[in-house]
């Protein structure tokens, strides 16, 4: 099972991604709104895989939301790097989005960026949607 490394420049947010997908086999999301395309986010999921997150000192951690406050946009105070959008599920659990920039397997995602737009989809299919997409992830501190 292949294994992705992401962390923000200063090193203080981590991810471990493992996936049944290699690279290439990726759907490669580009988000359409204004945070994500400020920060020319490349976001992949995998339901079937995990993701570790570890925060070295959560100090730092900015746990963003913005407009429907449905997910928490993880972005590091220290160097301002995006690591990716995480939102608690139903069942008590957490699913994530990562952004692909951070990995530092990076250079293998060459496929092109799907443009992906989602301000007309209510909230509560916003919600299915991830729990059933999203990669189920846990949080590590320290």
């Amino acid at each position: 099972m292949p294994v992705f490394h992401a962390r923000c420049h200063c090193g203080n947010l981590n991810a471990e991604f493992e996936t049944r997908l290699r690279a290439e086999e990726h759907t490669v999301r580009s988000c359409q709104c204004s945070f994500c395309t400020r920060h020319r986010t490349r976001t992949v999921v995998d339901k079937d895989g995990r993701v570790r997150i570890r925060v070295l000192d959560p100090e730092p951690l900015n746990r963003y939301q913005w407009n429907t406050r449905t997910a928490e946009f993880l972005v590091c105070r220290r160097c301002g790097n995006y690591l990716g959008a995480a939102m608690p599920t139903t069942a008590g659990g957490w699913v994530m989005a990562l952004n692909v920039n951070l990995f530092e397997e990076s250079p293998q995602f060459t496929q092109e960026p799907l443009k992906v737009t989602y301000d007309k989809e209510p909230v509560e299919d916003r919600r299915r949607r991830r729990e059933s997409t999203w990669t189920p992830t846990v949080w590590e501190h320290g």
